[in-house]
């Protein structure tokens, strides 16, 4: 910006979305996992009740044991366990970022809140 000289903004249009009114809607027994498309990105909210767990009910209908997708996000509530085959268990809570390898693992919602997190990668094949 010059001083005395006219903005040409950076941005020529803005966009907003929210996760009330999301592009996409994947539901699993016990859960939803919500997909928004933004700016070339796809952001996901997965919304699981007390009792989820991926190898259940998202993995028995894809044939699977263990998710294998690499993961990054953000607990916004509740809590869930990450599990490896190793026997090594991950806790993630409420304003935890995590990431989680393509390393075979299993997911399950802890104790009796509902667990939502945003999910910033393999959004795009998450509960397909």
């Amino acid at each position: 910006m010059k001083l005395g000289g006219s903005l040409t903004p950076l941005v020529s249009e803005m966009l907003l979305k929210r996760f009330e009114q999301p592009d996409e809607v994947r539901d699993m027994t016990l859960g939803r996992f919500e997909v928004v498309r933004l700016g070339g990105m796809t952001i996901g909210r997965a919304i699981c009740l007390p009792g989820w767990r991926w190898s259940e009910h998202v993995g028995r209908k894809l044939g699977q044991m263990r998710c294998q997708m690499e993961q990054l996000g953000l607990v916004t509530a509740g809590a869930a366990a990450a599990g490896f085959p190793s026997g090594r268990i991950s806790v993630m809570r409420a304003g935890d970022l995590f990431y989680i390898s393509s390393e075979p693992h299993d997911s399950w919602v802890l104790g009796d809140q509902l667990y939502v997190s945003l999910h910033f990668l393999s959004t795009d094949r998450y509960a397909k």
